[in-house]
């Protein structure tokens, strides 16, 4: 079988956005007011973040419906994979439309229904999307008030609006409700004039706690992800699966497995797969196929990619640069060579990719796992060369991604097999197949030459890194000699250079980069005999960024620490998404063992507005827990394009057990516009950790994740 393809394409390209109708979405929705509104100049960006070519078309389609019950519908390619948007853009939409949030239902992922959308990624649904929802939401309201004008026949400023409720404001029992609007079926609107949105002194639910929608939903399993679609006649399907990427079939019997009853066996192209109505039995039947592979000797494994990476390592692009190196080098009293590593990581979301497919006709319908359902439905209609309007993807619930279902593997395999056995069909995979066929974290080589005056000074700074990208890779602090280069930046690599495909990773290149740079700044402080706090704060000129370190020091009671007593307190900043964040850790590291313990961890945010602060708090809890991993345990194993970690018997992820006390602080900025939330705290904890690490047993950490052989192999070297 040929190798999976990396799919995660450096550019996306816009593919017929404006087809979606108003009268196919009338159609499909019924009456109401429908508000035709715009959403435009939105920046389409490749997955590693860079702006390209593109931009949405200015009259991009954005379908607000008002039902005869007055009920508000959004319609919004975004999904919701447990960052809580579903929750976030009902706010900012019910504030800025002045309804209550209760009567505000959202409408996520589905292709038929909602406008085209790039994708669900880069903490990007709130801080990009959702400011120009919340716009939508003001014109819409505009447009209601026009709307409630002409039907009391009162000028337009005479009226306001209360929960859905349009009046007279000299007379408040002249007045008309969305509802009643709604059932003059007034459809097609779009108001000319200007809007401007709410001021933070106007919010009414903006900026306030509430409880994710989905909560009850989820807590008494009623939600539904797509292995819960249940269709009539629906076939389960196992897939023959390689022992390794890039490996020839050269024999298959399927004879036996033939032989159990109810057993459909497909054999097309580069697909084998048993189908049956019960998993379990479609299963047993794969077990018995047998096969014979060519699988061609590779050298490459976890231990030598680092080298093999450096070899075949592309020609490096300048990112950032100021002053002149050799000068830096020149003014600095020490200097420092550094090279930092990270191993490949998975994704390992709790929910395995899955989808249900049916085909009927020329036609089909899938219910997928996926960050991208625009991105699927183009690949299931080239797949089964379908017209691309005759293909519909609704997106359920999605049980975690990360950045690793940007692809749709298993979205063009269940389709593919509902068009071949005419009948609906569910492709679910295995934990085994997650990890097979991940598209893992970038393993990443960051060197960096810096050098500090007599006075802890920073003069210079070289920093060159490998296939992590630009995301995070540019400095903040104040040096007058600097140089950023990034060599290879697309996070999906090319042909010869990672043995299986890779991909975008929660912050994707922000947690190589903020470990490398943190890890430098605190080595030069250590050399310098200054406070790794004091020795940030005097290189900073950035009041925001001084601010969020002096809130973390305050919050968590830093003071200067001796290092090697077993104990050890860390700290570590970034910017991410626009979002500046400090976090400081206090661990125990046991010295025989090299086991790491992590106390407690105090995590501040300057995240601009924030809509919703409980559910911020969750994903700030939830990046640190995440991070943990990352930064003690997770690190993929494979031998040439075997990968080797299939379960979590041998793949480490965070337990329950191992987590810290978490403060969290999120500064408060209401008048900046949101920012992202979802990743900014966990790309500081590779550094932290290690930061911490060397505080308590004098031992620098080069490499993630630092697991405890690493420590004791590097306190052996001590």
């Amino acid at each position: 079988m040929e190798k999976n393809k990396n799919v995660t394409e450096e550019i996306i390209e816009l593919k017929d956005v404006n087809k979606f109708t108003r009268r196919s979405f009338i159609k499909l929705t019924g009456g109401g007011i429908l508000l035709y509104l715009t959403i435009g100049n939105l920046p389409l960006y490749s997955q590693d973040e860079r702006r390209i070519q593109h931009e949405m078309p200015t009259d991009f389609n954005a379908y607000l419906k008002i039902g005869t019950d007055g009920r508000v519908t959004c319609y919004t390619g975004k999904i919701e994979m447990g960052q809580g948007v579903i929750t976030s853009l009902a706010q900012m939409l019910a504030d800025e439309i002045d309804v209550a949030l209760e009567n505000v239902d959202m409408v996520m992922g589905d292709t038929d229904l909602c406008p085209w959308d790039m994708g669900t990624f880069g903490s990007m649904s709130t801080h990009v999307f959702g400011a120009e929802l919340r716009k939508a939401g003001a014109k819409a309201r505009r447009t209601l008030l026009e709307i409630g004008a002409e039907y009391l026949k009162v000028p337009e400023e005479n009226l306001e609006i209360n929960n859905g409720v349009i009046f007279n404001s000299k007379n408040k029992n002249v007045k008309v409700s969305y509802a009643e609007l709604a059932k003059e079926n007034k459809i097609d609107r779009e108001t000319k004039s200007e809007t401007s949105i709410k001021i933070p002194s106007e919010f009414n639910t903006i900026n306030r706690n509430f409880k994710r929608r989905d909560a009850f939903e989820k807590v008494t399993g009623k939600a539904k992800y797509s292995a819960d679609i249940q269709l009539p006649d629906m076939l389960y399907a196992k897939i023959l699966r390689p022992p390794a990427h890039n490996v020839k079939l050269l024999e298959v019997d399927t004879s036996e497995a033939q032989n159990v009853d109810g057993v459909q066996i497909i054999k097309e192209s580069d697909i084998i797969a048993v189908l049956h109505k019960y998993p379990d039995v479609a299963e047993s039947a794969l077990s018995k196929i047998k096969t014979k592979y060519d699988n061609p000797e590779i050298k490459l494994d976890d231990k030598n990619i680092f080298e093999h990476l450096l070899n075949v390592a592309p020609e490096g692009k300048v990112v950032a640069n100021d002053g002149d190196i050799k000068t830096g080098e020149q003014n600095s009293k020490f200097i420092f060579d550094e090279t930092y590593y990270n191993d490949y990581v998975a994704h390992s979301p709790m929910e395995p990719h899955t989808a249900v497919a049916s085909v009927e006709n020329d036609k089909v319908t899938v219910w997928a796992s996926t960050q991208t359902p625009f991105r699927a439905k183009d690949e299931v209609a080239n797949a089964l060369d379908f017209k691309p309007e005759n293909v519909r993807i609704i997106t359920p619930f999605v049980g975690g991604g990360f950045g690793g279902k940007s692809r749709n593997l298993q979205v063009v395999e269940a389709a593919r097999l509902s068009k071949i056995c005419g009948k609906p069909v569910q492709v679910a995979w295995t934990r085994k197949e997650e990890f097979f066929y991940d598209s893992f974290r970038p393993a990443a080589i960051v060197k960096i030459r810096s050098g500090i005056s007599d006075a802890g000074k920073i003069n210079l700074w070289d920093y060159n890194v490998y296939y992590a990208g630009e995301r995070g890779s540019k400095q903040f602090y104040n040096i007058p000699n600097h140089q950023t280069v990034v060599y290879s930046s697309n996070l999906t690599g090319v042909a010869g250079t990672h043995p299986f495909a890779t991909g975008p990773w929660r912050a994707p290149g922000a947690n190589t980069n903020t470990f490398a740079r943190e890890s430098q700044i605190d080595n030069m402080a250590a050399k310098a005999g200054i406070d790794p706090l004091e020795f940030r704060l005097q290189n900073l000129s950035d009041n925001k960024m001084i601010r969020v370190l002096n809130t973390a020091a305050d919050a968590f009671g830093w003071k200067t620490h001796n290092t090697g007593s077993g104990k050890g307190y860390g700290l570590s900043c970034a910017i991410e998404v626009g979002t500046y964040v400090a976090s400081m850790a206090e661990v125990d590291v046991d010295k025989l063992t090299g086991k790491v313990k992590v106390n407690r961890i105090v995590c501040v945010q300057d995240m601009g507005l924030v809509i919703n602060p409980e559910g911020a708090t969750m994903q700030i809890e939830g990046g640190i827990t995440m991070g943990l991993g990352y930064a003690l345990s997770e690190g993929l194993h494979f031998k040439g394009e075997e990968v080797l970690d299939l379960n979590y018997d041998t793949y480490n992820i965070p337990r329950f057990s191992w987590l810290p006390e978490i403060k969290t602080i999120i500064l408060d900025n209401k008048d900046s516009e949101p920012l992202g939330g979802g990743e900014p705290a966990i790309v500081n904890i590779g550094a932290l950790i290690a930061n911490a690490i060397y505080n308590a047993m004098g031992i620098r950490m080069f490499i993630l994740p630092m697991t405890p052989e690493r420590i004791k192999e590097a306190a052996k070297k001590e």
